[in-house]
């Protein structure tokens, strides 16, 4: 039998399965949207019951790790028609993935550092996201202002975006002199300014990216579950064949066998490596970000700029309508099973780095709407203390370990998920008989159109409609269709409607209330309070949507407000 007609097999019968329903992966994999929703988890734990008898293994692939890392794998695998099933045992892009600083580029640090190779990957993956994925990855102008005396100048500075434009087959750089670059850029430090440069990269919503991949992967088969943690690994023979999970939530447990288990936990990949092999590898950075309200710092385009402290590249960006300074890259010592937050010395160096170039802007700790930061995993060389690295200077490439039969994938950028996925799955192939999993033809991102009549006809234009169909691709259209019109307003202050609250809550796998806030939506992001001025109408989503009770909705909103004060508002001083 054909693969496409085992998945075409898996795809049938959802109607079939409240009936009848079967045992471990053939159940998941018939059903793959029944476990999408946060109600059919007991459905899901009824079904992953381990197959006694033949010893077969009943997945081809278990991936723990629910960021973009792990998302992609599951792309790719279920692309190639393999029984995969992705576990985290937190929310889908809790860590890195929902917080980095959202930018889908090259990395021209990278390129000044003589890392052409991976440059040149992210320049390419970069402009497939753009043609495939419009509306979610959006091109965004950088300027970087030339002063006398820095380093680099101009044709230095131009000289490598040449190489750039050269990776990506087109060329896009600008010089623009002072007076223009004041112009784009009101209130920009005078001091030694002549010029400055404009190129373009892209920016996207990194968690949506993610759903949007785990999605697309769900189409295709593949099945993925939050909050189901890995306890510990599963032997046969001596290599990994497998893993016991357990619900978070409901403490409920099963041993699921699997003949190949990629760790795709980013950050915490030494701890599940740990279990196989004596060593670690990976060093956590993190690094920090500061929302202001635009007003308050309004740039049209993101400003590339070394900030005066370290010379280290700083960016000050527009991001869903509020204006992003970020980031700080330090060492991360804490422990990382708890949310990583901004200390009091990132917020003085990130609002000393704005000033600096914004002098009479004068941003102060009481303009700050919000904050988040997220924790990368830089892997070091074997033998090498990576402690002993500049983490500014610390090489951003991915790395793919196979040990006993579990794949470790960690480091690498956003940008080049798809890339690090079919690297995972090359290195599966032995073990999987998978052949030739390099198909650069492939799509990540299923075709969508960006034009939503129904929102055309309520006033609004093709951003508004190209945004929506590129954060929901193929489901955009029954959202918008199923909405009721006065759902179909934004929430105030932010870029979302109130319909895409009540489908996150309906339709994407929401446990809990900083899923919907922090990831699903970026209200917690982006909105003062953290969006809790709007506690009534989204108390009445959630009740109406996920079926919780008063007392449910009063803990929720308890945790979410501790989360948010600790973790995205400002650091106690």
């Amino acid at each position: 039998m054909s693969k496409a007609h085992k998945m075409e097999q898996r795809m049938s019968g959802m109607e079939r399965s409240a009936q009848s329903p079967a045992s471990g992966a053939q159940a998941a994999n018939q059903h793959p949207e029944d476990y999408w929703f946060a109600n059919q988890r007991e459905t899901f734990w009824d079904n992953l019951l381990v197959e006694e008898g033949d010893g077969e293994a009943a997945w081809d692939i278990l991936i723990i790790g629910g960021g973009i890392t792990g998302a992609g794998v599951l792309r790719e695998a279920a692309r190639l028609g393999l029984r995969a099933l992705l576990v985290d045992q937190r929310d889908f892009a809790w860590g890195t993935s929902s917080r980095s600083s959202k930018m889908v580029h090259g990395g021209l640090r990278y390129l000044t550092q003589g890392d052409f190779r991976l440059t040149r990957e992210a320049v390419v993956e970069r402009q497939r996201m753009l043609d495939e994925a419009p509306g979610l990855v959006e091109p965004m102008k950088y300027l970087y202002p030339f002063r006398k005396g820095d380093f680099p100048g101009r044709w230095a500075f131009n000289l490598v975006l040449r190489v750039y434009d050269w990776f990506a087959g087109r060329r896009d750089y600008r010089y623009f002199g002072k007076q223009m670059l004041e112009y784009f850029l009101p209130g920009l430090r005078d001091a030694g300014l002549y010029g400055g440069t404009q190129y373009t990269d892209a920016v996207t919503d990194d968690a949506r990216l993610v759903i949007r991949v785990l999605d697309e992967a769900r189409e295709a088969g593949g099945v993925a579950m939050n909050y189901i943690k890995a306890n510990q690994l599963f032997y046969k023979d001596g290599h990994v064949a497998g893993a016991e999970l357990e619900d978070v939530e409901t403490q409920r447990q099963a041993t699921i066998r699997a003949k190949l288990v990629v760790n795709a936990t980013g950050a915490w990949a030494d701890r599940l490596r740990g279990e196989v092999v004596d060593e670690k590898r990976v060093r956590p950075l993190r690094g920090s970000h500061v929302v202001v309200p635009s007003w308050r710092l309004p740039v049209h385009q993101a400003l590339a700029y070394q900030h005066p402290v370290d010379k280290r590249f700083t960016f000050i960006y527009p991001w869903e309508g509020a204006t992003v300074i970020g980031t700080t890259d330090i060492d991360h010592r804490d422990n990382l099973d708890i949310e990583a937050g901004i200390t009091q010395q990132e917020l003085d160096y990130i609002l000393e780095g704005a000033n600096h170039q914004f002098p009479s802007v004068k941003l102060q700790r009481e303009d700050v709407l919000t904050t988040w930061s997220g924790v990368r995993p830089i892997v070091g060389k074997a033998g090498v203390d990576p402690l002993n690295i500049k983490p500014s200077s610390a090489r951003r490439d991915h790395v793919v370990w196979d040990d006993s039969g579990l794949i470790t994938v960690t480091g690498g950028k956003l940008t080049t998920f798809r890339v690090i996925a079919l690297d995972v799955l090359k290195a599966a192939s032995k073990t999987l008989d998978l052949g030739n999993v390099d198909d650069s033809d492939s799509r990540v991102f299923t075709a969508v159109s960006p034009h939503l009549s129904r929102l055309r006809h309520l006033g609004y234009g093709p951003t508004v409609q190209r945004r929506i169909a590129g954060f929901y691709g193929s489901k955009a259209e029954a959202m918008v269709s199923q909405a009721e019109v006065d759902e179909l307003s934004f929430v105030p202050g932010g870029f979302n409607f109130w319909v895409e609250l009540r489908w996150a809550a309906r339709r994407e796998a929401v446990v809990h209330l900083d899923d919907l806030l922090l990831r699903r939506t970026r209200l917690g992001m982006l909105l003062a309070r953290g969006g809790l001025d709007f506690s009534a109408q989204i108390e009445t989503i959630c009740r109406e949507e996920l079926g919780w009770s008063r007392e449910t909705w009063d803990s929720e909103l308890e945790r979410y407000t501790q989360i948010w004060q600790r973790y995205y508002s400002l650091p106690t001083q």
